[in-house]
This record gives C-alpha cells, sequence and structure tokens, in this order.
C-alpha cells in the first residue's frame, strides 16, 4: 500500500516538528466563539507566506493561543527553485473549458512555468490559443502530439483530456522523455492507470496527478492543525462535494456523462475523488475498505450509476496520527457524499477525541473559505484569500522538475485511489464492505 504523504524529500507536508508543539500545548480554552477579521487577513504574493494580521475579538488568549500553534506556516514550504531557474515549458494535453479558463490563466500568473504548446484533437482549437497566448508558439493535433511534433517546444505535459484518454498521451509524453502533470482521476479503470505507472517508470519521467488540495494552502494548514494534535486522535472524517452538472454544461452527451470516457460513474469518480485523497493526505492514512450507495433518476443521468452517492472509507495506516495500537489497528472512518445534481457546495472536516477541524467550502476553486477550529467550549474561525490553486498546483510541479527531486502525489499514489474508486461502485453494486 502506499503511503499517503508525499515523500519526506521536499514533501507537501508540514517539516517535522515545525510547530514544536504538544497535543496539551495547541490550545488554550475559551469559550467564547471568536473570529479573525478577514479585512485583515492577507496573502503575501512575493514571500509566499500567509500574514495573520488580524485579531480575534474579544478574547486576547485565545488569539494568543491559536497564533502559537499556526506561527511559521509557509504555505510553499516544499520550494526550492527560484523563478531564475526556469521556466518549465509545458505542453496543455487538451483544450477544453477547463485548460483554458484555469490551467493556462494559472501558467501566466507562474513564475516558475510557461504554456508553449497547445495540443487538441481540433486544429482549429489549437490554433486559437496559439493566437490567443503570447508564449504558446504551436499548436498541434493528438496524432501530431503522439508522433512527437514539437517536442522540442516543451519540456513536460499536462494532461486534461477525458480521463479515458489520459493513457495515451502520458504514454506518449514518456515515450519523448517529459515528465507529466496529469489530473485526476489517473484513469477510467485501474488497469489503465498502472499502464501510465509503468509507462513513467520505465521511460524514467516523473508521473504527478493534480491532487491541488494537496497544495492548497487551507488544506495544508488544516493538516498541520490535526498533524500538531489539535484534534486529539483523528476519529471520523466527512466530506461532501456537489455541483449541477448539466446547469453548468447543458449537454446530455458530454463526456462526464459517458461510462466509456469518465470511467464507472460520474459524481464519485469527478467529485468524490476529492474527500477520498484529501482525507489521505491530512490524516496521513491509507484507505482499506469501502462501503456505498447510489442512486440515478434525474434525466441526463440513465448511463450513469450515480446521479447522487453516499460513502464510506475506512482508513488505516501512514505516519501521521492514524496509528496501530495493541493488537488492533486503529482506524478512522471516512463519510462522504458527492452529486452531479445537487447545489454547489463542498465541506471537509476532521473529528477526533479533542476537537474538530472544518473547512468550508472545501474543494472548489472558491474566492475565500473559512477554516474552523474547535476543542472543547472554544472554536475559532479564520477567513482568508486563498492562492490560486492551480497556480499553486503547476508551481509545485514545477519546482520538482527543475530541482530534480521527486513528487509528492506520484503516479502509484493517484493509482490507490482508482482502485478506491473502483471498490465503491462495487460496494454500491453489490450491497457489501469491499476491501481496498
Amino acid at each position: 500500500m502506499v503511503a499517503a504523504g508525499p515523500p519526506s524529500n521536499g514533501s507537501l507536508g508540514p517539516r517535522a516538528g515545525r510547530c514544536g508543539k504538544t497535543a496539551d500545548s495547541v490550545w488554550l480554552v475559551s469559550r467564547e466563539t471568536a473570529r479573525l477579521d478577514p479585512a485583515t487577513t492577507r496573502i503575501d504574493p512575493v514571500g509566499a507566506r500567509e500574514l495573520k494580521t488580524g485579531r480575534f475579538e474579544g478574547d486576547d488568549t485565545m488569539d494568543a493561543a491559536l497564533r502559537d500553534v499556526l506561527d511559521g506556516f509557509d504555505r510553499r514550504d516544499w520550494q526550492a527553485a527560484d523563478p531564475g531557474d526556469g521556466p518549465v515549458r509545458l505542453a496543455m494535453v487538451g483544450i477544453g473549458w477547463w485548460t483554458r479558463e484555469q490551467a493556462i490563466p494559472a501558467v501566466e500568473a507562474s513564475e516558475l512555468c510557461v504554456t508553449t504548446v497547445a495540443v487538441s484533437g481540433h486544429r482549429g482549437k489549437a490554433e486559437a490559443v496559439v493566437d490567443d497566448v503570447a508564449t504558446v508558439e504551436a499548436g498541434v493535433t493528438y496524432e501530431e502530439f503522439v508522433a512527437g511534433e514539437a517536442a522540442d517546444a516543451y519540456d513536460a505535459a499536462y494532461v486534461c483530456t477525458p480521463n479515458a484518454r489520459h493513457l495515451p498521451y502520458v504514454r506518449a509524453a514518456a515515450d519523448h522523455g517529459k515528465d507529466v502533470l496529469c489530473e485526476k482521476p489517473m484513469e477510467a479503470s485501474a488497469e489503465r492507470a498502472e499502464a501510465m505507472v509503468e509507462a513513467c517508470d520505465d521511460a524514467g519521467v516523473r508521473l504527478m496527478v493534480g491532487y491541488r488540495m494537496q497544495t492548497e494552502p487551507a488544506i495544508r494548514r488544516a493538516r498541520e492543525l490535526v498533524r500538531a494534535g489539535l484534534v486529539g486522535e483523528p476519529v471520523h472524517v466527512t466530506g461532501h462535494n456537489a455541483q449541477p452538472l448539466l446547469e453548468m454544461i447543458p449537454d446530455h452527451d458530454q463526456w462526464r456523462l459517458d461510462p466509456d470516457l469518465a470511467g464507472p460513474g460520474t459524481s464519485v469518480t469527478d467529485l468524490g475523488v476529492y474527500p477520498i485523497n484529501t482525507a489521505r493526505f491530512v490524516l496521513d492514512a491509507e484507505p482499506v475498505a469501502v462501503s456505498a450507495t447510489m442512486h440515478s433518476s434525474a434525466e441526463g443521468f440513465e448511463r450513469v450509476p450515480d446521479e447522487r452517492a453516499s460513502f464510506e472509507v475506512e482508513y488505516a495506516g501512514g505516519d501521521g496520527t492514524v496509528r496501530t495500537d495493541g493488537p488492533g489497528e486503529k482506524r478512522v472512518l471516512g463519510s462522504f457524499a458527492a452529486s452531479q445534481n445537487a447545489a454547489r457546495s463542498s465541506h471537509f472536516s476532521v473529528v477526533g477525541t479533542e476537537g474538530a477541524v472544518t473547512l468550508e467550502p472545501a474543494f472548489a476553486m472558491e474566492p475565500r473559505r473559512t477554516l474552523t477550529v474547535a476543542r472543547g467550549d472554544a472554536s475559532a474561525e479564520v477567513a482568508f484569500e486563498p492562492a490560486n490553486q492551480m497556480t499553486e498546483e503547476f508551481d509545485y510541479f514545477a519546482d520538482r522538475v527543475l530541482t530534480g527531486r521527486e513528487v509528492g502525489p506520484d503516479g502509484a499514489h493517484g493509482l490507490v485511489d482508482v482502485r478506491t474508486i473502483e471498490a465503491v461502485y462495487e460496494a454500491a453494486a453489490t450491497g457489501e464492505r469491499v476491501e481496498v
């Protein structure tokens, strides 16, 4: 079983001993609910550190205690490369709305990477990117990309095609000696995901899976709080992720509703993967078994089993706070829900023996999110402006390419999630608990 956390060398996790706090010293109990003034909390884009300049109104004890835990938090403690070391030239493989509206603008904001090649199944779309983006010097078709055209114009590839089409383009990039950042889930099946890992291993290139939550400052901050012992021993993790897919993209024939392109379903594959993987990252633990319930009845969802889904995941092991104790292995129970036909919302929470950490909204590209920490009768809300999630992800990948270090959420890590997703669908179909 692959460890959920990235390697200690340049990991996405906090530096060992950074907080230097024990479970008894991370919190001083207050009976008031405090709120950090969001107007005085800001991100310093140069220093890449979150500046905690606000105060908890009416409670100096709470203010000092929480700040004692969070002082020194560096949202980019993984970065070793300087802008002068780059940039890494990227080929964007798949020019759908996400690439055009999120990925390319995120790279434009980066100091470590730049988009130089656009790859699409439609030559006109690729050439439109050449016309619209000053740094892009070549637009090629999928077939030309596989054949190696414009290979000297990029250093690494970002693959953002429908799930079932990741493998051929990841394999092609690997064959050309290029590192790869591939969107999640890795592929439509575990078998094809395994082939991706094998292709990159054989070629000696890096394969990173695009789990942007692992470089999201709020999630990384929550992980530090859990690892510092704020919640005590983790017991339960909850999460949900929902959106009105057919309102966002009013097309019943879109690939997310096509099992041949999306994989076994839509809500769990596209949305449920977020809480599954975020729990692995925050807990530093692995999924070992699942159970699930699914339902589809609305128009447009006839081909998929999970218009809406709820599922439980058992987590165990890892190098974090979830440990074997005595004769039995401790388990953290995860309760998750996902729907492609519900109001847009997301939530993530870890509840332990002593407290809880909650983030809402959790997974979408929201302009503002709130991290709530609670212990006993005390609670505090920290509202802040996060960094651009995609820029953080691309910069982390570019940092690894430039410095020659291994990536954290690599192909083997992503393969665990594909196997977990398949187990969720099997559990829903059989009504039985399925081991991962």
